[in-house]
């Protein structure tokens, strides 16, 4: 049995697809804090497991027959405590392999503005390879998908506005990075490995805007503003606070060039090359 836990999110959602496409759906599980969120997959077949990285018991319960886990990483103030939970059941359950969606990072940044983000990242990924479990953990780069969350839809004509700077990130489909991923659990010669799940080459904000210009033949403005000056912008546009976190805190790391990656396992684990960040900007901006 193969757990995929966070199943009710885009990433986990997506493994999910991408392995019923290649096995029974009756090998697969998938791990739902909601139940009413697995609906649509109980009619496809799969197993519904019910549980909270922050409730230990639930986990444990989770991993009755489970061989293979997809740990999918959280990213809440209580991160390093849930993957704990989940790891340690993991291991207490006989899981044979566990396989981590961590992050890609820029080890030549000597001041990290990860903040929260280095134990659901680092700290993990040392608690797996330290609990003795058989592991592959895949750093991925940033989604492309995420792009319209930070710059919105209509970037053509509102030009964008992101506090970035001209720091470079990489950027690859999530849809993508949820069949490498998926490829790698169905397949061998996986055991113990690290893989960077990135698009090539990284890009700034500003050569985003400038594909966008050219995609459009019109010009896209890029402009950089300060993190208050952001913030209370989308205040004024009535932003959730939690998003306003998320986009600040995102909108750093990349100004800090931690998400600078210049290698990619993405392409071998597909068995082809992932689409580049002007096809997707393309496919998305251009109607």
């Amino acid at each position: 049995m193969i757990l995929i836990t966070g199943a009710a999110g885009n990433l986990g959602n997506a493994v999910i697809e991408n392995l019923l496409k290649q096995i029974s759906p009756q090998k697969i599980a998938g791990l739902y804090r909601d139940a009413n969120k697995a609906r649509a997959f109980t009619k496809e077949g799969i197993n519904v497991r019910v549980g909270d990285y922050s409730d230990k018991s639930s986990i444990e319960k989770a991993m009755v027959n489970v061989d293979k886990l997809l740990l999918i990483t959280s990213n809440d103030e209580n991160a390093l405590t849930g993957h704990k939970n989940v790891i340690d059941a993991a291991k207490a359950a006989g899981v044979k392999h566990i396989y981590y969606t961590g992050g890609a990072l820029n080890k030549n940044v000597k001041q990290s503005k990860l903040g929260l983000l280095t134990d659901a990242y680092i700290t993990t990924e040392n608690y797996i390879i330290d609990s003795g479990l058989t592991y592959t953990i895949f750093q991925n780069g940033l989604y492309s998908e995420i792009i319209p969350f930070f710059i919105g839809y209509d970037a053509i004509n509102t030009g964008i506005n992101f506090p970035a700077g001209e720091g470079k990130a990489t950027f690859a489909k999530r849809t993508e990075m949820a069949e490498a991923i998926a490829r790698s659990i169905l397949s061998e010669g996986h055991n113990n490995k690290i893989y960077l799940t990135t698009g090539l080459p990284t890009y700034s904000f500003a050569d985003i805007a400038q594909m966008l210009s050219e995609l459009s033949n019109k010009t896209v403005s890029y402009y950089s503003p300060g993190p208050k000056e952001f913030e209370a912008q989308l205040r004024e546009y009535g932003v959730a606070e939690g998003d306003i976190w998320f986009s600040s805190l995102f909108a750093a790391i990349i100004k800090n060039n931690e998400y600078d990656i210049t290698a990619s396992d993405l392409e071998q684990l597909l068995g082809r090359k992932p689409t580049d960040l002007k096809t997707y900007l393309k496919e998305t901006f251009i109607n």
